[in-house]
Order: structure tokens, then sequence, then C-alpha cells
């Protein structure tokens, strides 16, 4: 999806949870802030319609989820579920990791993002993204 609706409403709800992140936010934002995941740019806690999402990559249409342990809970199961199919009904794809994995086992969180770029990138023809360098040209006098 090219567009995706943003909603004004939850702008300071978003600044807020920015604000007050779990500790598996904060360390995987981390790893993945100011281009540092294959050169593509996250957005954390970002507005995606009605609902705001943990992390947000336009270029290759990915929401990434962190599930503290409130969302095992039935209840939430059903609610996180409902909101996942629907936002991959808009063409957006998820990455799921517990709390857990985040702090526990980074490299594998790291390794299944960096397979899902790449999957992405064949799957849909994309030229891998790289930040633009500036070349020097050297004068010879």
């Amino acid at each position: 999806m090219y567009w995706l609706p943003y909603n004004k409403k939850l702008k300071e709800f978003s600044r807020k949870l920015r604000n007050h992140s779990t500790l598996g936010e904060i360390l995987l934002w981390k790893q993945l802030r100011a281009g540092s995941m294959m050169d593509y740019t996250f957005n954390r806690q970002k507005p995606l319609d009605r609902y705001i999402v943990d992390f947000y990559c336009k270029p290759l249409n990915l929401v990434i989820e962190i599930d503290g342990a409130y969302h095992f809970e039935p209840e939430q199961r059903v609610k996180d579920a409902e909101r996942q199919k629907f936002l991959e009904e808009m063409g957006l794809y998820f990455l799921r990791f517990t709390d857990q994995e985040i702090r526990k086992d980074m490299d594998f969180v790291l390794k299944a993002i960096r397979e899902y770029v790449t999957t992405y990138e064949s799957k849909h023809s994309v030229i891998p993204y790289r930040r633009k360098t500036k070349l020097v040209e050297t004068v010879n006098s």
C-alpha cells in the first residue's frame, strides 16, 4: 500500500509511548534507529490508521511488534490478532518478538529482521536500499 491513513488524534499518545518505552523497545530501537538496520529507516510508536505499532518501516511495509507479558492474556491475544489482521489487509507485514527474546537473544531477533529484509527485497524485486554517499572526485592538476 502506498499511503496509510494517519490519525492525528493518536499523535500525543504515540509521543507518550515513546517517552515510556519498555526495556525491550529501548534495546531494539538502539539496533534499528538511524538506518542501522541495513540502512532502512524505522519509526517507533507509529500511528497507522486507528492503531499505534511499536516499529514501522515504510519502504518494507514492515511492522515489528514486541509482545510483553500482557500480550499473552486471552483477551489481549484476540485484540492483537484483530489489529494485525486489519493492518495486514492494508498490505503490511508483521514480525513479532517477545520482550524476553529481545532481552535474551538479540542476535536471533536481528537475524530474523535481516532475513525478512533480504526476502522482501528479492520477492519484490527491490534494489537493496543503501544510503547515498557523496562521491568525492579528485582532480589532477
